[in-house]
């Protein structure tokens, strides 16, 4: 079936992500998704977030989710296990229903904007343990070593700048 509706569009000219791919309600969300998409998440996995992030307490299960965005189960189940692993969201137990509620809060930026320096700090120590195997004084050692530096700072300012800011979080 997918393939039949890609040859169809194909065929008609339209446009993969389409008006029904957007959230209900119009530009303002849209304009967030595509902003996040210009920055490298993915479409579905903008939508989700955007979709929790402008909800009135922050939290939906993986049916609303489904029913909101009119997209399957298993595309939401991707996108929330990247937005959790990202740290953009996190996972709470129903106990009552035995279901997951995907929750965005506050903390949630901190949290991304970690999991992001870890992430970094660690192609900063690879940079660096390369540029020692091939030899500090090779112009790749030097030029891999620069950079590896350069990472590693950059990672402790952010990380600091971080934490000095987290209050505004909260």
């Amino acid at each position: 079936m997918a393939h039949k509706a890609t040859a169809q569009r194909a065929r008609r000219g339209t446009p993969a992500h389409s008006h029904a791919d957007r959230l209900p309600g119009g530009t303002a969300e849209d304009e967030i998704i595509e902003l996040a998409v210009r920055s490298g998440m993915p479409r579905m996995m903008a939508r989700v977030h955007v979709d929790l992030l402008l909800s009135e307490d922050g939290r939906r299960t993986a049916a609303e989710l489904v029913r909101r965005l009119k997209v399957s189960p298993a595309s939401v189940s991707v996108a929330v296990n990247s937005l959790v692993q990202y740290g953009y969201v996190r996972r709470e137990r129903d106990p009552r229903r035995r279901r997951d509620i995907y929750v965005v809060d506050d903390e949630a930026w901190y949290h991304s904007v970690a999991i992001s320096a870890r992430q970094t700090l660690e192609s900063a120590r690879a940079a660096m343990a390369a540029a020692e195997t091939l030899g500090p004084d090779s112009s790749v050692g030097q030029r891999l070593l620069r950079a590896g530096t350069f990472l590693e700072r950059v990672v402790e300012d952010m990380k600091e700048s971080a934490d000095r800011w987290r209050t505004l979080l909260r």
